[in-house]
């Protein structure tokens, strides 16, 4: 038995070496530095949260202004549309590129009187490796008039601005 218990005492001396000793160079155990990797991890997560955010907000900001864009151009090419041979075409990718869109198609339908225009705006903001495509938008307008009508009891306007009498 003595053979047997003899190593054990060295290693438990060893084990209680190694633990006094680092209690005395400040305490430190075998866990030492686990605090820095779990700071890291973390801002690292910070990190990517924050930046997801700032793309998720670039592409929205992109979106807006792609509405913006096509809306303002069809409002123009619908005032233009009975007056210019393109239907206000022209006028449209004007106001589009004044509003720092492209205009991506402009078609008129005669028939019903009025203009779809689909517009595009670059999303920018965002890191080159995400597989991200302008923004497009559409609007449909038709030409700034307003219907004259008459109502049944005749309190509708009437043609050339009177009032109808019955």
């Amino acid at each position: 038995m003595a053979i047997l218990s003899g190593p054990r005492r060295a290693v438990g001396r060893l084990g209680r070496a190694r633990t006094a000793r680092a209690a005395a160079v400040g305490g430190r155990g075998p866990d030492a530095g686990s605090a820095t990797v779990w700071l890291l991890a973390l801002a690292m997560l910070g990190t990517t949260v924050s930046a997801a955010t700032v793309a998720v907000g670039a592409v929205v900001a992109a979106r807006h202004r792609a509405e913006s864009a096509a809306d303002l151009a069809a409002l123009a090419a619908a005032d233009r549309l009975l007056l210019e041979p393109d239907g206000g075409c022209g006028r449209a990718a004007g106001i589009a590129a004044a509003q720092g869109a492209g205009l991506v198609s402009c078609s008129v339908d005669r028939s019903a009187d009025a203009v779809e225009v689909v517009a595009e705006v670059p999303v920018g903001g965002l890191p080159v490796h995400l597989p991200v495509g302008p923004a497009r938008a559409r609007a449909r307008a038709g030409p700034v008039r307003a219907p004259v009508t008459a109502t049944e009891d005749g309190l509708g306007d009437a043609p050339g601005g009177a009032a109808a009498v019955s």
